[in-house]
């Protein structure tokens, strides 16, 4: 998936892009913790939550919303 990138939406959550801008899910603070929300969609546009490219990542936790950190725990 190459390097992911962080764009914030509010203090809880962070929007997650591939290399290649798609948005693959959102990084929210939940309990205390970052957890990830894969995201994808459909062949008619439809949102799948928990689908997409990192579906096998759905709710990998992470102490902290880092770009590196991410990118490294989701590409593992």
């Amino acid at each position: 998936m190459n390097q992911l990138s962080l764009h914030r939406v509010n203090d809880q959550v962070f929007r997650v892009l591939s290399s290649q801008g798609e948005h693959v899910g959102y990084l929210k603070l939940i309990g205390g913790a970052w957890k990830f929300k894969a995201i994808g969609q459909d062949s008619s546009g439809h949102v799948i939550p928990g689908g997409g490219p990192l579906t096998g990542r759905h709710n990998t936790v992470f102490a902290v919303a880092d770009e590196s950190s991410v990118s490294a725990g989701l590409n593992a």
